[in-house]
């Protein structure tokens, strides 16, 4: 296995569908299964839950009713303007007067159920998010190592932000919709029957007929949406390799062929883009004119009713709000089952990710070191990252505390490998490792890497300040602990010479400062932490020559009475090493310090004179 896994940049997810059009949305693979986990997860709120379905409903009830009663007010105005026409009353203002206040009554409790639901439910969704995020967060923390080797950075990401962002807007706008939906089309349905069954049938002919156009639009556009997607994620791709590899695109003079490859994936998604959308927007002027043609069958009929006196002017102007009031769920509906979908699949992921294998964090009666020394012994250790693949194959050492230990071999020869298992991101298959002669798996897993101190190749820093920075080794740290541990790590120079010094901020790629400024402020933090057990992993390997002899001077110091552990491919840097293991295939071939290791001219000779050669 190598050294090192290539760090991978998930690519954003495109978004699909411009204007009325939407692509082809993601399914979960079992439906069912992961709206009852969701379902189980809110259960905590269910009341809440509860008081927002009550509120719909009566929210959805009252709007309903509302054209009904305005029926009223239409028809005392159409009845008071014909008995004054024909000379034999007036306008009854007061009881239209009365009409209107109960409307405006309907309408402002409706508003009101609506607004209590949507605060209600917002804050539910929040709670669910933020519970969600924070579980995952905790998650991370109980996962192995091999979780995230095997799997990109952005794949990970994606389950804090995106699923549960995708999950957060679905249970706000979905739960709330699916019952408004339903509760208006039965309460449309109902007061549509009560005015006129003739009116209703006519009405209800223009469903079939927009499912049928539907339809139609929906297959010819959907592979075209395809197409789109597919092509969005290549030109993408196109778009962040052009960047990232800007250079080296214009070292071989390749812009031609860049833009080239690029023009004709852009022609390809065009076509897709224009056909799809214009596909998807010809759904809305088609639905307007089935919706008009059912309006016209609408007012024909009523027409008819109304001249022979079976309904009343207001309920021919109250059936045709109803009708358009109709029409409008069933479109809500189509948009909500896309929404559940997606919501169903982000939840999918995120509880397949919930449910992942986790590390044992504690063990029953674990031993706790009052005073580590720091001697490490490895009693022939067996270990591979698959249990048919053994890398380490049999590996012994015994570690005196304060010992200066080098690992040295070729790629893949699994030192890296042994570090993992030193501070149990993985755990051998055989064998043993022990600290002050106890098994390592005897330690919780906090209590036991807190005796070890790492500096990796791969630097990582926060956004803050570098006071900050150097004190994550130890937090409870003075300011004059820091400055030590910056001086002894010779970076206390360079940081004085920086705006602000100390109390610099680095931004969030930490990209204000150098590689090898990096470098020395990730050794600092190690030295700070001050723990028994040291590993450096290539910590050197972004310095400069000057730079690394004084930071090797100082380690030299530093590490007296901790024992240290050097992964190292430059092997002028280890031959002050007390010990060093050249390791090959998983296995020890040679130990001792390195004049002996010379004098032998076996593998370590070939490797530190092949290198002299190529220096």
């Amino acid at each position: 296995m190598s050294e090192a896994r290539q760090e991978q940049t998930a690519r954003p997810r495109p978004r699909h569908g411009m204007g009325g059009g939407r692509g082809p949305v993601e399914k979960p693979k079992n439906l069912k299964a992961s709206v009852g986990k969701l379902a189980a997860y809110m259960g905590r709120y269910k009341i809440a839950i509860m008081v927002v379905m009550v509120a719909a409903v009566v929210s959805t009830v009252f709007n309903v009713v509302g054209p009904r009663v305005m029926a009223q007010a239409t028809n005392k105005l159409a009845e008071g303007l014909m008995a004054k026409m024909q000379g034999t009353g007036g306008i009854d203002f007061q009881r239209i007067g009365e009409i209107l206040l109960w409307t405006l009554g309907l309408y402002l409790c409706s508003a009101i159920f609506t607004f209590v639901q949507g605060w209600i439910m917002s804050g539910v969704t929040q709670k669910i998010c933020y519970q969600m995020r924070r579980e995952i967060a905790e998650k991370i923390n109980r996962m192995p190592m091999k979780y995230f080797e095997e799997r990109t950075y952005g794949e990970v990401l994606s389950r804090i932000t995106n699923d549960v962002d995708t999950l957060g807007t679905g249970l706000n706008q979905s739960i709330t919709q699916i019952i408004t939906s339903l509760t208006t089309m039965i309460g449309v349905l109902v007061m549509m029957l009560s005015i006129s069954p003739v009116m209703t049938l006519v009405a209800l002919v223009i469903l079939p007929v927009s499912l049928v156009f539907m339809t139609i639009v929906i297959r010819f556009s959907q592979k075209h949406f395809q197409t789109q997607q597919k092509y969005l994620g290549i030109i993408n791709g196109q778009v962040e390799e052009s960047f990232s590899g800007h250079l080296v695109i214009k070292v071989f003079n390749k812009e031609k062929e860049m833009i080239k490859s690029f023009r004709e994936t852009n022609d390809v998604l065009y076509e897709s883009a224009w056909k799809s959308q214009f596909l998807s927007g010809m759904m809305q002027p088609l639905m307007m004119f089935v919706g008009n043609l059912g309006y016209a069958g609408v007012a024909i009929s009523g027409a008819v009713l109304a001249i022979r006196g079976v309904i009343g002017v207001g309920h021919i102007q109250a059936f045709i709000q109803y009708v358009k009031n109709f029409t409008q769920p069933i479109q809500q509906m189509a948009q909500i089952i896309n929404q559940v979908q997606s919501m169903a699949a982000a939840a999918e992921r995120v509880f397949a990710f919930m449910e992942e294998e986790e590390e044992e964090q504690t063990v029953e009666n674990p031993v706790v070191l009052e005073h580590p020394e720091g001697r490490v012994e490895f009693d022939h250790v067996k270990f591979g990252y698959l249990a048919d693949q053994i890398i380490i194959k049999d590996f012994s050492a015994k570690v005196k505390a304060g010992q200066k230990i080098a690992i040295v071999g070729p790629t893949g020869a699994g030192k890296t490998t042994m570090v993992k298992l030193l501070m149990r991101f993985y755990d051998v298959n055989e064998g043993a490792i022990r600290l002050d002669g106890e098994d390592i798996r005897a330690f919780n897993r906090h209590d036991l890497r807190k005796h070890f101190g790492m500096v990796l190749q791969d630097t990582w820093l926060f956004k803050g300040s570098i006071m900050e920075n150097i004190r994550y080794g130890r937090m409870d740290a003075t300011d004059e602990e820091v400055v030590q541990a910056a001086k002894a790590a010779h970076a206390d120079h360079f940081i004085r010479t920086l705006p602000g010094g100390y109390q610099m901020e680095l931004n969030e790629e930490a990209s204000n400062v150098s590689q090898g400024q990096k470098q020395l402020l990730t050794i600092a933090r190690a030295i700070l932490a001050n723990s028994p057990v040291l590993i450096l992993d290539e910590a050197t390997s972004s310095v400069d020559t000057r730079t690394e002899e004084r930071i090797q001077k100082a380690m030299d110091n530093l590490m007296r009475g901790r024992t240290s552990f050097i992964i190292a491919h430059r092997l002028s840097t280890i031959r002050n090493a007390d010990l060093i293991l050249v390791m090959k295939d998983g296995d020890i071939i040679e130990q001792g310090n390195h004049d002996d290791l010379l004098n032998r001219g076996g593998f370590y000779a070939d490797l530190y004179n092949s290198q002299f050669a190529e220096g």
